[in-house]
């Protein structure tokens, strides 16, 4: 049988709760003490149980993080500044997906109650009654791109709605006169600030908007590309809502024999790394996803520790940064045929 407290406080000669209280490091205990416990407990092999621990020290030591999904390279991302913050701070990680469904994510949260300190919440469907229904009022939360911005929990959002401005921008620069876009899920708050950025800004071009929709997925860019290339009159760049769907619409055109960018022009958002190796290098704009994270856990610390305090009124905007590559190069001007030469008699 593995070794109990009890039998590591009668090796050392001290009670239980003298053992508890040096293994955990408190101060209260005398250094003599402390390493005859020690050394008692090494002797025995003992394992400190880490539920008896949270128990005494009403704390575990762990965070919950509750994202969308976890498949894709973004998401992989987004995991590990989530851990290398986690890792840095000591604390423990207990991970979930509500794949996106509303139910899903209520019982993920169910379940991570009691066995948390914080939460890190990055949700479509994350709004007041879904918090005030699902989470403790006591329990320490911070949010990642959600509707929310701000109110009531620590909040971090990425400039979605900026960096869609931003890249119309960029391809109207370079001469593109029809500008189409691949749209994200309804209910995912990035996806709707990028199409929001993306109408608004061909708009003031002087262009109609034209938006097909998507999931996020290569699949879904790949249907896209089909659709477009139905068209009677096909857009000379496409922006799409995330580099996956970039990267289907790439194949796509591929197969139809469409050369890009002097046909068509194509970006994304996120410059996931597979972007700078596609054949061309796609254009996008870059967000900071490990970074993300990694913020999003150190305020989430911040708010554990100063447990009773109210949170801070934090609402941090992340810039995102155009990366240009050569799926979007400026299209050429119109060669003009060389002037007549006049004969000379």
């Amino acid at each position: 049988m593995p070794a109990t407290i009890r039998d590591v406080a009668k090796a050392a000669g001290v009670s239980v709760a003298t053992v508890s209280r040096a293994l955990n490091g408190s101060d209260s205990v005398v250094a003599e003490t402390r390493q005859r416990v020690l050394d008692a407990a090494a002797a025995l092999r003992f394992v400190p149980s880490n539920a008896a621990r949270s128990l005494s020290l009403r704390s575990t030591q762990t965070i919950g993080a509750m994202l969308p999904d976890l498949h894709g390279e973004y998401f992989s991302e987004l995991i590990r500044g989530i851990d290398l913050a986690a890792r840095a701070k000591g604390l423990h990680l207990l991970l979930s997906s509500s794949h996106g469904d509303a139910d899903e994510a209520a019982a993920a949260l169910r379940a991570m109650n009691g066995r948390v300190d914080g939460l890190l919440l990055m949700s479509p469907h994350v709004d007041d009654d879904f918090l005030r229904g699902n989470v403790p009022e006591h329990l320490p939360v911070v949010l990642v791109n959600t509707r929310l911005a701000g109110r009531t929990h620590p909040t971090f959002r990425v400039d979605n709605y900026g960096g869609a401005r931003t890249m119309i921008g960029h391809l109207l620069a370079t001469g593109r006169k029809r500008i189409a876009m691949i749209g994200g899920p309804a209910s995912n708050p990035e996806a709707v600030a990028r199409q929001q950025g993306y109408v608004e800004a061909v708009q003031a071009a002087g262009q109609a908007p034209l938006v097909l929709p998507g999931d996020f997925t290569e699949a879904a860019g790949w249907r896209a590309g089909q659709e477009l290339l139905a068209l009677d009159e096909p857009p000379d760049a496409v922006f799409a809502c995330n580099d996956m769907s970039a990267i289907g619409l790439l194949g796509a055109l591929r197969e139809a024999g469409i050369e890009v960018p002097r046909e068509m022009a194509v970006c994304g958002f996120d410059d996931i790394l597979l972007a700078r190796y596609m054949n061309p290098p796609l254009t996008t704009m870059r967000v900071p996803v490990v970074g993300l994270g990694s913020l999003a856990v150190e305020a989430l610390a911040t708010h554990i520790a100063s447990a009773g305090s109210p949170p801070p009124a934090l609402d941090q905007l992340l810039q995102v940064e155009l990366i240009q590559r050569a799926s979007t190069i400026a299209v050429p001007p119109p060669s003009r045929p060389p002037p007549e030469r006049k004969a000379h008699h």
